[in-house]
């Protein structure tokens, strides 16, 4: 599905106009920011590698012990691994971006008291443009092969994740973050998005 939107301001929107620029800057360096320390937090590929320390749980709850640890100390390392399974298939992954992509421009880089869009002789609020918004994700998340990609993806994914937490042995991890010796943050994915977003619509 390709769409193109022809975007412009209605008369008297200079004030839009001047805060766009900053704001999709200020949100590409949240973003770029958060990758940076995302990244940083990242287990050594070789630990995670490591065939000598897996081996078979001994029970339920022995397994479920070693998932949590492993999860805090190779989150990074697992979101990665699913990443490339998006990755091995360009088209859909284009598709996925065009649409973050319309959700930044259209929407989260808007300001709260920014004109409404126009585009094809006709003006759209700021509800309209969600709700299409809304419409086009739905569209290609259940109705187009990128929506089986991503289950399949967060399917296998889990399923690899589930196994090698479950079967690697981590005490020779050096969990020396709070949050990792705690089990790992509730959602780093959230903390990822509001660190971005900067805990709210921009």
């Amino acid at each position: 599905m390709q769409a193109v939107f022809l975007v412009h301001h209605i008369p008297g929107s200079a004030t839009g106009q001047r805060h766009h620029p900053a704001a999709a800057r200020s949100f590409l360096s949240r973003l770029l920011d958060s990758a940076r320390r995302a990244l940083s937090d990242a287990g050594p590929w070789s630990e995670l590698a490591d065939r000598s320390a897996l081996s078979r749980s001994e029970s339920l709850s022995e397994a479920a012990a070693r998932l949590r640890k492993n999860l805090a100390y190779f989150r990074v390392n697992y979101a990665a691994a699913v990443a490339l399974r998006l990755a091995a298939h360009p088209a859909s992954l284009a598709a996925l971006l065009t649409l973050l992509a319309a959700w930044c421009l259209l929407y989260a880089l808007r300001p709260a008291d920014a004109p409404p869009l126009a585009a094809c002789g006709r003006t759209f609020s700021h509800r309209e443009v969600l709700g299409r918004l809304v419409a086009a994700s739905a569209f290609v998340v259940f109705l187009t092969s990128v929506g089986s990609l991503i289950f399949s993806a967060l399917a296998l994914g889990a399923a690899l994740v589930c196994a090698h937490g479950a079967c690697r042995v981590p005490e020779d991890l050096f969990l020396d973050k709070p949050e990792q010796v705690n089990g790992g943050s509730a959602n780093p994915l959230l903390s990822f998005a509001a660190a971005v977003t900067g805990g709210g619509r921009v």
